[in-house]
């Protein structure tokens, strides 16, 4: 990627496209646990609502972009902050990157970017994650950041007609 950067943002209005497409395709509902369609409408309000401070909300979305320096930047993904509990400095990651953007390294970039805002601004102690036990890219990209299993929840998606195992892994700030 030479020059090129990833970085992370806050939602624009301009968005809204993107997030529809990307909260529309069925193919990564089972990753958000839903299984209908959001309206624009909806999106529209948490666009609006999207400024909150996140010690209010415990939940915070970025939208990841690729730069390379000579184009206007790229929304590539987005990435999820939820289940913020400031008290126990913990906090939930997810994380989406557009199909025709997969496989070029910018997940690892992003959350790395992300893991240092938690534990730098918000003062985390641990980020977690959940990830289906059949989603080895996922669990390849949150393991080799050092995110470690903890846990596994059997059985505990049904997806295609049979269940999927969840498994849960978390990192810590090594520094607090």
């Amino acid at each position: 990627m030479d020059d090129a950067t990833i970085s992370v943002r806050a939602l624009e209005p301009t968005d809204i496209d993107l997030l529809y497409k990307w909260e529309n395709d069925p193919d990564v509902w089972h990753a958000g646990n839903t299984i209908a369609p959001y309206s624009r409408f909806v999106l529209e309000q948490y666009l609006v609502n999207s400024h909150e401070d996140i010690f209010t909300t415990k939940q915070l979305r970025l939208m990841i972009e690729y730069n390379d320096g000579i184009s206007e930047p790229v929304a590539v993904g987005s990435i999820d902050l939820f289940d913020f509990e400031p008290l126990h400095r913990r906090i939930g990651v997810g994380i989406l990157i557009a199909r025709d953007h997969r496989q070029k390294g910018y997940a690892k970039q992003a959350l790395n970017l992300v893991l240092e805002y938690c534990y730098n601004t918000l003062n985390i102690y641990q980020v977690f994650c959940n990830i289906e036990a059949d989603n080895q890219d996922s669990i390849k990209l949150f393991t080799n950041l050092g995110f470690v299993e903890c846990g596994c929840k059997k059985q505990w998606l049904w997806r295609n007609h049979e269940w999927i195992d969840e498994i849960m892994f978390q990192h810590f700030n090594n520094h607090k």
